[in-house]
């Protein structure tokens, strides 16, 4: 199999997860309360423990360290692009009062523009990727013994 493909499955179906959450959270009116996106951390460690879990059997006798360090920042790099892609769609299109709520809970003399608004979702997410990488990787870093 090549490569990316088993990260790009995991990364598509978490975003899928993600955006789902997302969007049942707004149907209770939810989605502003900045506590619900904690779970988006439960959703994302699942996705890449299981990517990292899936490229190991994947492997068997050739896995290495480096390999499934690449499927789990592959997978929560793309998850967090199309995220973010999504929130700005979201933010833009669909409500744009929901940055304006979301500032509200913080204070209000916040002025978040959409730019700000996307980059800071693009950045929490890579960084709950990375650190979510590096703490499953050390169940994972042993070779598989047969």
């Amino acid at each position: 199999m090549n490569r990316f493909v088993l990260s790009v499955r995991f990364g598509i179906a978490l975003t899928s997860s993600l955006i789902a959450y997302f969007l049942v959270l707004s149907l209770f009116g939810f989605h502003t309360n900045p506590l619900f996106s904690l779970f988006n951390g439960v959703i994302t460690g699942f996705a890449i423990y299981e990517a990292i879990k899936y490229k190991r059997i994947e492997k068997r006798e050739d896995y290495t360290y480096t390999s499934g360090f690449q499927a789990g920042i592959v997978t929560g790099f793309l998850a967090s692009i199309l995220f973010t892609i999504f929130m700005a769609v979201y933010a833009t299109e669909v409500d744009p009062e929901f940055i304006k709520k979301i500032a509200g809970t913080f204070s209000k003399s916040y002025d978040i523009g959409v730019g700000v608004f996307c980059f800071t979702v693009f950045l929490s997410g890579l960084a709950t990727s990375i650190v979510l990488t590096l703490s499953f990787m050390q169940l994972f870093k042993h070779k598989i013994k047969e």
